[in-house]
């Protein structure tokens, strides 16, 4: 049987050279594929919460994988109906999320590592969302460093995108991709799966099914097609013109600067040469110069047009025509603007977009004024958002649903907020003014909270828990653990300045983002083969027993460990190999009294 990290590469190469994917159905009989998904996706924490079934990653056995297999090979696998629950959304409404069970799920993940190696090396350079090693940041990126003189931005939105991916346009492009009927036949069959609501069952008759594993990867395949349509269609049609043509009065002057340097004129050179950094060096209205320039990440894109309004409200109507024609999609019209770049901001991920444009090309220092330039900002109801959450009549406040926890526990649930916003907007021109007004915020609410907690003074809390060796101001708590390493967690104590590289890798090449291999298996993937009862010793089939966290088996008031909570906890491990008999125990509460549960 063909190993998998030959099978990815051969899917790669195809999708690099454009061409079919092919008898790609066999490939799922090779249980390779099952370990390496499994070894992916235990630790999710959504692999023990159950779908529509019991089944969840808790139980996990090689006969499971071979019996997927089998029903695969007699073609008489059939997808469970996902439970569906309401996620809250950022604007205050709620999404609907579908959880597949355990099964699905893995199966899904083969699935998705098949199709993936293949469609990576069709997908456009400009498509950032759902990809390995693509981020926000990436997309981010690539507008501040290759739009610079943008004059519109038309920002893209789509309606419901995910909820109205038409089935049969979707499958007619993986047919063309793919000629395998059977897989095809397969992916059908999971999105029209259907799902449970209230145990109530509705059947699905348009979009991915959110929550699924392979579902960014669909919904990266039918928008690719929006992509290539901006790429292959509207780009050639609205740019034009190598160069802008050159500004006259710019040309005049630095032909002085010339004759001035050839006659020895060295006044004359520093004088004239004042003068020309004054002036454009090429003309910006320039009738003939045209640029249509656009990024994605999953359904939000954002174009960027150099030329008249007009033209960027055509390229806007054009788009509207061609999702609604040919993906059966609907253009916003009222969250579909087109922005000027200089005089407003565009709203692209969470940040705002604007072109600088300074009233002198020259600066302050005396260099040239960065015209034109991409500029990257922390929009103001950033700020808003946490000054609703922490303050109250324009005040921080304490948080009392925290003074239950442990003083480690709130200093860094603080500091795990205050980082992860500087993380995400690191790349914003003016993340220090804006995410250090909200650090002033979390720090002042931090210190209510443990003044409340310890019912003293915020100045006594500020004496016992600052941090006097430290850079930047830090509030700090240290947990002494007897023969380990103690725990630190801090507030503060980090830089707030400006980073242009963002968080991610710097220098990666992504167009060879397509496969990374791994030469080892996963630690549960090695003791599934093993095969040896981590209790009893026995060899023999195992079942894989798995708990959401491990903090759950130091819950105050629960009674001693047992000894497979003793092997969990040492190894600090969220699974354990044992036998069927050893499993059966640990759930009927044999081993520690109580029973445990998959909830």
């Amino acid at each position: 049987m063909r190993n998998a990290e030959v099978v990815l590469t051969i899917h790669s190469e195809r999708g690099a050279n454009g061409l079919p994917l092919e008898r790609v159905y066999r490939h799922l009989f090779n249980p390779e594929f099952y370990l390496r998904a499994y070894g992916k996706i235990y630790r999710n924490d959504g692999a023990m919460t159950r779908g529509s079934t019991r089944e969840t990653v808790d139980g996990m056995t090689l006969q499971k994988i071979d019996g997927i297999i089998g029903l695969l090979r007699a073609e008489r696998y059939r997808w469970t109906p996902v439970r569906r629950t309401e996620i809250p959304k950022a604007n205050g409404g709620k999404r609907p999320l579908g959880i597949p069970t355990w099964s699905d799920k893995l199966l899904q993940e083969v699935l998705r590592s098949l199709l993936e190696p293949y469609y990576e090396r069709r997908f456009s350079g400009h498509s950032h969302g759902f990809r390995p090693n693509r981020s926000c940041h990436s997309a981010l990126k690539e507008v501040r460093d290759y739009w610079r003189g943008t004059v519109w931005f038309i920002e893209g939105d789509i309606k419901g995108c995910f909820d109205n991916i038409d089935h049969e346009i979707l499958l007619k492009i993986i047919r063309r991709d793919v000629h395998d009927g059977r897989l095809v036949t397969l992916i059908g069959g999971a999105l029209k799966a259907g799902y449970l609501k209230d145990w109530r069952y509705y059947e699905t008759t348009s979009g991915t099914p959110q929550g699924g594993i392979i579902s960014p990867l669909l919904s990266n395949v039918y928008l690719s097609e929006l992509d290539r349509f901006i790429a292959d269609t509207l780009c050639p049609q609205y740019t034009r013109g190598k160069n802008r043509r050159h500004n006259p009065d710019y040309t005049r002057v630095d032909r002085l600067v010339r004759q001035a340097r050839q006659a020895g004129d060295l006044e004359g050179v520093k004088r004239l040469t004042a003068e020309r950094r004054k002036i454009l060096y090429s003309e910006p209205l320039d009738g003939d110069y045209r640029r249509l320039r656009f990024v994605r990440y999953a359904d939000d894109f954002l174009l960027g047009f150099v030329g008249p309004k007009k033209e960027a409200e055509e390229i806007r109507d054009r788009l509207s025509e061609y999702l609604s024609s040919e993906l059966k999609l609907t253009l916003s019209k009222e969250k579909t603007l087109v922005t000027h770049a200089a005089d407003e901001s565009a709203k692209f991920l969470g940040y705002e977009i604007s072109v600088i444009k300074a009233e002198s090309l020259i600066s302050s220092d005396g260099r040239r004024a960065s015209n034109g330039c991409i500029n990257l900002r922390v929009p103001r109801k950033v700020v808003n958002k946490y000054r609703e959450r922490y303050c109250r009549e324009g005040k921080p406040i304490h948080r009392a649903e925290l003074m239950t926890e442990s003083d480690y526990t709130i200093i860094q649930s603080y500091q795990s907020v205050l980082r992860g916003l500087y993380n995400y907007y690191c790349l914003a021109s003016n993340v220090s003014k804006r995410i250090g007004h909200v650090q002033l915020i979390l720090r002042t609410s931090l210190l209510k909270t443990l003044a409340s907690k310890h019912r003293t003074s915020t100045r006594e809390i500020r004496r016992k828990y600052r941090a006097p060796d430290q850079e930047y101001t830090t509030y700090r708590t240290v947990v002494v653990r007897p023969g380990k390493e103690p725990l630190v967690a801090a507030f503060g104590g980090l830089s707030l300045k400006r980073n242009p590289e963002g968080m991610g890798a710097e220098g990666f090449d992504h167009s060879k983002a397509w496969f990374r291999h791994t030469g080892t298996r996963s630690e549960a993937v090695q003791h599934l083969l093993y095969k040896v009862c981590w209790l009893c010793r026995e060899r023999g089939p195992v079942e894989m027993h798995h708990i959401r966290k491990l903090a759950d088996l130091n819950k105050p008031g629960r009674r001693p460990k047992e000894r497979w909570e003793q092997i969990m906890s040492a190894r600090k491990r969220k699974m354990l190999p044992v036998c069927a008999d050893c499993h059966d125990a640990i759930h009927a509460g044999r081993h520690d009294g109580q029973r445990v549960t998959n909830d």
